[in-house]
C-alpha cells in the first residue's frame, strides 16, 4: 500500500499521527470520498478482498465498495498509520425485512487508544459520521444524528435515534432502532469471505437484490437503488430529514455516477431492486 496515495484518495495529508484527532478524521473524510457501493456485483464481477485487489480498485480506479470492502481496506490503512486495530463481525438487522443477517455478515473495527476503544464503520452506509465510544452506553450525538452502544449478555447493539428530540432520549426507548448487533471477539479477514461470497449470490442479500452507490454529504446523503436517486437532505432546524425520490434512465445514472460519485465504470452495469426473499432462518 502506498500510504500517501491512499490519504490524498480521502482528501488527508501526510504523515498522519495515530491519535483520536487522526481517527476522526480519517472516519469522516472516507465516508465523504469514497461511495459505499455494489455495482461491481451488478457489472458481472466478483468481488474479492485481497487487500492489494482492494486497494487497486478503491484507491487507484476510485471505486468503492461494500463493508467486507471499504472496512477491510480502511483497517489495512489505521494499522499501517500505527493503530491498534481488531477486526470484528456483526450481524445487520435488514431494514427491508427486520432479520438480523448471520455470522460475519458485516466487518467493522474496534481501535484502541490509550486505554479507550472505539468503534469505527466506514462500510455501513447510513451509519454514523465519526468513531463511537465504546466505554458508554449514553447517546453519542454527531452531525447526522445521535447513537449509542447498547450492551445486552455480552452482545452490544449499534442503535441510531429515531427521534432527535434528546429530550426523549431516557424516557422513550421505542425510539431507538438496532442498525447491527456484534461481539468484541476478534476475528480474521479470511472469515469473512463466505459470507462476501454469499451477499453477491443470495435472493436473501440486499447487495445481490438491490443495486446501490450512497456518499455521505456535510448536509445530508446521496444515493442511488436501483433506477431511483434519493436525497436526504438535513434540515437547519433539528428533526427529522427531508427526502427526496426520482426516477433515472440509464443515462442519468450513468452521469450522476461521474458527477456525485466521481465513478467512471468500465463496463455497462444492470441497475436492480427486487423484493428480498426472508432467509429460513432468523437471527
Amino acid at each position: 500500500m502506498d500510504v500517501e496515495k491512499y490519504l490524498t484518495r480521502i482528501g488527508c495529508s501526510f504523515p498522519c499521527s495515530p491519535n483520536l484527532a487522526t481517527l476522526k478524521l480519517l472516519h469522516l473524510q472516507h465516508l465523504f470520498t469514497v461511495p459505499f457501493e455494489n455495482l461491481s456485483i451488478h457489472m458481472g464481477d466478483k468481488v474479492h478482498l485481497d487487500l492489494p485487489l482492494l486497494y487497486e480498485k478503491i484507491v487507484l480506479k476510485r471505486r468503492g465498495g461494500f463493508c467486507f470492502e471499504n472496512n477491510g481496506l480502511f483497517s489495512w490503512l489505521l494499522s499501517k498509520l500505527g493503530f491498534d486495530v481488531h477486526i470484528l463481525s456483526a450481524q445487520v438487522k435488514n431494514r427491508f425485512t427486520k432479520a438480523y443477517g448471520p455470522p460475519f455478515d458485516h466487518f467493522i473495527m474496534l481501535v484502541n487508544l490509550n486505554g479507550h476503544r472505539w468503534l469505527c464503520d466506514v462500510g455501513f452506509g447510513s451509519g454514523f459520521q465519526l468513531p463511537l465510544s465504546l466505554e458508554t452506553d449514553q447517546p453519542q450525538k454527531q452531525s447526522h444524528g445521535v447513537y449509542r452502544l447498547r450492551t445486552e449478555d455480552n452482545v452490544i447493539f449499534m442503535e441510531v435515534l429515531l427521534d432527535n428530540d434528546c429530550v426523549k432520549i431516557t424516557k422513550e426507548d421505542t425510539a431507538w432502532n438496532a442498525l447491527y448487533k456484534f461481539t468484541l471477539t476478534p476475528c480474521q479477514r479470511d472469515d469473512f469471505r463466505a459470507m462476501c461470497d454469499y451477499h453477491q449470490s443470495s435472493i436473501s442479500s440486499i447487495f445481490f437484490c438491490k443495486s446501490l452507490c450512497s456518499l455521505l454529504l456535510p448536509n445530508g446523503r446521496v444515493t442511488i437503488i436501483g433506477r431511483k436517486l434519493i436525497i436526504t437532505s438535513l434540515s437547519a432546524e433539528e428533526g427529522q430529514p427531508e427526502k427526496t425520490e426520482t426516477d433515472l434512465t440509464d443515462e442519468e445514472i450513468t452521469e450522476l455516477l461521474r458527477d456525485k460519485f466521481g465513478i467512471v465504470l468500465p463496463s455497462p452495469f444492470t441497475p436492480k431492486d427486487v423484493d428480498i426473499v426472508p432467509p429460513p432462518v432468523m437471527y
